[in-house]
């Protein structure tokens, strides 16, 4: 693996060991009934032949080897990850008992990753985003390396290209943290959460306000002090499962202590409240894929607008989205701005303008124990 030069009197990059990360956890209810809780679509080839956690971690050997990459999941999707990712070890396959937020399961990563390399420096990267350009997304990240040797905790940040309501965002100072190959790390005022429209354009008109795609890289030892020091309880949890972890109780360990353990987001719990964070606009083809609208915005469009995977009939149909998983043929008349996802067991129909309100179907299918919620 090789690294440019940092240009800020940081440290040769080259020379440090960089872990990989990757929750997979969710089961990405907005794009039910394709994602479901059994097959969540970060197990899915939604873009392309590969899985989205294929792709994920495909992209990843760029910026370190495979052996270092570790998988963060629940027990029901264990066995589908390794069958999907035969290079990752099966000791870098962690398996959570229960799910309780990207908080904990990224402390537990960062503690593991100490204790078998003390000096090494990780990054976590969603399991189920879309990137289209992987030069740029590595040499984001070999900025944010070069960030985190100031023992910054790091945020890639996304150029926003629309006022964006769905995500959240950080703002950046003009406090430059390092300098890789051109490419600057700011120090970070704020995280926002998910504004409101009018907000969102404000946002925009500023400049200095990136969206938050919940990529995180810093040195594992600097982390877990910063964890230590927010969320004591969490940081002596984490501890005493890591003692435990090559000891024949390490599953009764494991289990007791993490069913215990309060679900939080690494965001609420540590970036939030940290004033040791640096963040790296970029700008790469992002996308988190995360509902129907979005995921036809990936697919090839036709000369109308409309995304299709299928047999799809149209007459004087615009700007939808059409996914069949059945040979059964699909026709539309005079119809615009709609989602029809047809599947063996479900139909979903749907304004495209609404496509964030799929997960209140899934909702109800929960509450009724319904099989096709899962």
């Amino acid at each position: 693996m090789r690294y440019g030069t940092a240009d800020l009197q940081s440290p040769d990059i080259r020379k440090q060991s960089f872990w990989t990360v990757i929750p997979a956890g969710g089961s990405g209810t907005r794009l039910w009934p394709l994602s479901r809780a059994a097959k969540p679509k970060f197990l899915l080839p939604l873009v392309g032949e590969a899985s989205l956690l294929q792709q994920t971690a495909a992209r990843l050997t760029t910026v370190a080897p495979i052996e270092q990459t570790m998988v963060i999941c629940g027990p029901a999707h264990a066995a589908a990850i390794a069958r999907q990712l035969p290079s990752v070890e099966e000791r870098n396959v962690i398996v959570e008992p229960s799910p309780r937020g990207s908080g904990p399961a990224i402390v537990l990563a960062a503690a593991l990753i100490a204790h078998r390399d003390p000096n090494a420096i990780m990054g976590s990267f969603a399991a189920d985003h879309d990137i289209i350009d992987i030069a740029a997304f590595t040499s984001a990240v070999q900025t944010a390396i070069a960030a985190a040797e100031t023992d910054s905790l790091v945020t890639i940040g996304l150029n926003p290209t629309r006022p964006e309501t769905g995500y959240g965002y950080i703002e950046r100072s003009e406090e430059v943290i390092a300098v890789h190959q051109g490419q600057h790390a700011y120090r970070s005022l704020r995280f926002v959460e998910k504004p409101p429209k009018e907000v969102a354009e404000q946002y925009i008109a500023a400049g200095t306000f990136l969206w938050n795609a919940s990529m995180f890289i810093w040195r594992v030892s600097t982390f877990l002090k910063i964890v230590r020091d927010l969320e004591p309880d969490l940081y002596k949890s984490i501890m005493r499962i890591i003692a435990a972890w090559e000891s024949p109780n390490r599953e009764y360990v494991m289990n007791e202590i993490w069913n215990s353990l309060p679900t939080s987001t690494i965001d609420q719990a540590i970036m939030e409240r940290c004033d040791r964070v640096a963040v790296v606009p970029a700008e790469f083809g992002w996308s988190d894929v995360g509902d129907w609208h979005g995921l036809g915005e990936l697919i090839q469009q036709d000369s109308l607008g409309n995304s299709v995977r299928g047999d799809l009939v149209k007459v004087e149909t615009r700007n939808s989205v059409v996914w069949s998983e059945t040979k059964r043929l699909i026709a539309l008349v005079g119809l615009e701005n709609i989602v029809v996802v047809d599947t063996d067991d479900a139909l979903l129909v749907i304004d495209r303008g609404r496509a964030q309100d799929v997960r209140k179907i899934v909702e109800q299918l929960k509450a009724l124990s319904r099989h096709e919620y899962s």
